[in-house]
């Protein structure tokens, strides 16, 4: 019934669409789709709509498609992932959004004929099949930035757009993390933090914090072109109730999960038992293993995909890959194993005392973290340290 009546409201738009002075007989407008629950939809969707009263079609064109088959999950891991331009009708598109309970914001652009007809046909040839396809990328080039510059691309006179950033020098990260905090998201947070490098902390220019859907909807409201604005009208699609903040955030955060570890680690350590030792050998093993593994994956996706955020990852300095072989010579007390673990403290020494410092904002819940292998290195120098003077006795 719901998908019925929306056909009827498309149905009425080419009604008003009669209704235009010039002789495009277009209405081209934006959509904006509010942040969904999951991740992929945190962040909303744009999409441009080209009602077309002369052959009574409405058209969605949607640049945040992609095609989810078997080798879906190595391209994406590896930065290949193509997105494409699809094309569907109106109703289908407010259907869908209307099943997920997002809500859709209207902006009808004040264009004239021809820029409506230039940017009709440059649609239609972004969605034909040799043209379609393209390689997403998060901040620079996705169903946003498409949008903003197809539509600048093909106007008349230069597009200005007034100041729509929330404060001077906010970086991408800053952008990114206001909505994940709104949605107490703080497990995909600290993972977009650990997988994402100093890129990510660039501040972020006045168009360039378009790639939101949310700051692509301020950015066409405040701006105008031969003095004139870029939006005629605004109306509201769709209202759903708004699931930012509704839910309460999860007890076991980050920094809460990581501390607990900490206390564990310096309970058994007090304790003295010989199976609390059994116990603190094997969670070491565990720990630097596990740190290992991660730095292994974050030298990866820095050097063998096309993630250009991944590049330059100071995470590094607590990851350290070579922390995956060290986890088997814990109980080794050579002198190189001696060396590589004082080195390992003075590297989690450095990392604290100058964390503000840094060219890249780390995520401020993997304190407990970095201080716990800070520790287990240190304690691992010792016993080592100690195990070589006795035996030089």
């Amino acid at each position: 019934m719901k998908k019925i009546y929306f056909t009827f409201f498309a149905f009425f738009s080419f009604i008003a669409a009669f209704s235009q002075t010039d002789s495009s007989r277009l209405r081209i407008t934006l959509l904006t789709c509010s942040p969904g629950e999951e991740l992929y939809s945190t962040f909303g969707h744009s999409a441009l709509r080209v009602t077309d009263s002369a052959t009574l079609t409405d058209r969605v064109y949607n640049y945040g498609t992609f095609d989810f088959n078997p080798d879906f999950y190595p391209k994406f891991i590896r930065g290949k992932l193509l997105y494409y331009l699809s094309v569907e009708t109106y109703p289908d598109f407010v259907y869908g959004y209307q099943q997920e309970q997002r809500s859709i914001i209207e902006q009808e652009l004040n264009l004239t004929a021809k820029e409506k007809l230039q940017l009709q046909q440059a649609l239609q040839s972004n969605a034909r099949p040799g043209n379609k396809f393209y390689k997403y990328d998060f901040l620079f080039d996705n169903c946003a930035t498409r949008i903003r510059d197809i539509v600048r691309n093909n106007m008349e006179e230069a597009l200005t757009i007034r100041k729509i950033l929330p404060y001077e020098g906010v970086s991408f990260r800053d952008l990114i993390h206001s909505y994940l905090n709104r949605n107490h998201m703080y497990w995909s947070k600290l993972g977009i933090d650990i997988l994402l490098g100093s890129g990510l902390d660039k501040a972020a220019q006045n168009e360039q914090s378009m790639f939101l859907p949310d700051y692509l909807f301020k950015g066409f409201d405040s701006a105008y072109s031969a003095n004139k604005p870029l939006v005629r009208k605004k109306s509201n699609i769709y209202s759903a109730p708004s699931v930012a903040g509704t839910h309460a955030g999860p007890v076991f955060t980050p920094f809460v999960v990581f501390t607990i570890g900490l206390i564990l680690f310096v309970l058994l350590s007090l304790t003295g038992r010989q199976w609390s030792k059994k116990a603190l050998t094997a969670l070491d093993f565990l720990l630097f293993f596990c740190a290992g593994l991660l730095g292994i994956l974050l030298v990866f996706m820095w050097t063998g995909t096309d993630h250009m955020l991944c590049r330059n990852n100071y995470n590094l300095l607590w990851a350290l890959p070579f922390h995956a072989v060290a986890a088997f010579f814990l109980n080794r007390t050579t002198k190189g194993v001696n060396q590589y673990w004082a080195l390992c403290v003075l590297v989690y020494a450095l990392l604290l005392a100058f964390w503000v410092a840094l060219p890249q904002d780390l995520n401020k819940d993997l304190v407990p973290l970095i201080v716990l292998l800070g520790w287990r290195s240190w304690r691992r120098f010792k016993r080592s340290e100690n195990a070589r003077k006795n035996t030089n006795i």
